[in-house]
């Protein structure tokens, strides 16, 4: 079984490049995009190669299976300075209900300044601001199916908000990770934001027509569905690795992402822990428009009963420079 799964992780990585070359460009064709900005300073330092590592609460974003695992409950909030003064934000919490299953709960929103309302009669402004906002709320629940395999699910709310409209529906993240006992070898795959449309709608396009009271229809869009699969590897490991070291970890990562506005992307990360208290991290991304290099570094340190936790990450965009992630945890 865990031949088969590693060949055909092989195979994916493989195509992967290939499907992109051949594929006809899917831009502008979903909703949603702040679903697909990803989130944590330290999976995305690691260019976003957290599908098959997946081993805190930010697994609520990107593999829910990965929950199943925690012992301790968990709680981090991040916060993503993206581009033109946009504010990307995240907070989960993880909490075991058994030694098997776990329970978890997640917020994510991105919100802009406030900005001044133009039309075609006063193109210089109205002086009515306006913001927009979106958001998604979910729930999550993990269970480890046997001693190696965990399953994770997501239901969430997501709602679109501009000006005096809104949309809104609900999705589904499934996940899965599977510990394959060699090396500290873990495999995992993730398929985010299976769900209905969105449509806006408000009282912003009624209008009136000859004198007769109207109202302008909207077009009904998807959400950008993704499928990751991932695997995660200790070169060097507390317990398992190629190498063991007591107080040294070096974990090598790689994922294969698709979503159905963009072309396919592969990523490669790599993490360095001192002790499980001092982080490096480094990654790259191949085929994607923008990003390319990442890195970050963190910290964890122990006070009374409490495990504190912070982490840094930044990541290039090309043309449009850096985005810069902070995230601060905690473990009780």
């Amino acid at each position: 079984m865990i031949r088969s799964l590693i060949r055909f992780l092989s195979l994916v990585f493989l195509l992967i490049p290939l499907s992109s070359s051949l594929a006809v460009s899917k831009a502008g064709t979903s909703a949603a995009q702040f679903l697909k900005i990803g989130i944590g300073p330290r999976a995305t330092a690691l260019a976003g190669t957290f599908t098959g590592l997946a081993d805190d609460v930010t697994a609520l974003y990107w593999n829910p299976a990965g929950i199943a695992w925690l012992q301790n409950r968990q709680f981090m909030a991040t916060h993503t300075e993206w581009f033109t003064d946009i504010n990307h934000e995240f907070a989960g919490l993880v909490i075991p209900l058994s030694p098997s299953s776990t329970l978890g709960a997640s917020f994510m929103a991105l919100s802009t300044p406030d900005m001044e309302q133009t039309t075609i009669d006063q193109p210089d402004g109205t002086g009515i601001f306006f913001d927009v906002q979106d958001i998604s709320i979910g729930l999550t629940y993990s269970r480890r199916m046997t001693d190696r395999f965990s399953f994770g699910a997501t239901v969430k709310f997501i709602q679109q908000k501009l000006f005096n409209e809104t949309a809104q529906t609900f999705a589904v993240d499934l996940g899965g990770i599977l510990h394959t006992g060699f090396k500290g070898m873990r495999l995992g795959i993730a398929m985010n934001n299976f769900g209905g449309k969105l449509q806006l709608d408000g009282r912003d396009l009624i209008i009136s027509y000859e004198d007769t009271p109207a109202k302008l229809e909207t077009q009904s869009w998807p959400l950008p569905i993704s499928f990751r699969i991932g695997l995660a590897l200790d070169i060097i490991g507390l317990r398992e690795g190629f190498i063991l070291r007591e107080s040294q970890r070096l974990t090598f990562l790689v994922d294969g992402y698709n979503v159905n506005d963009a072309p396919e992307t592969m990523s490669f990360g790599l993490e360095y822990g001192w002790n499980e208290n001092f982080f490096l991290r480094g990654g790259y991304r191949i085929n994607h428009d923008l990003e390319s290099f990442s890195g970050g570094l963190g910290f964890q340190f122990p006070v009374q009963r409490l495990m504190l936790r912070a982490d840094y990450g930044l990541t290039s965009m090309g043309d449009l420079g850096y985005i810069q992630r902070i995230g601060l945890g905690l473990t009780f």
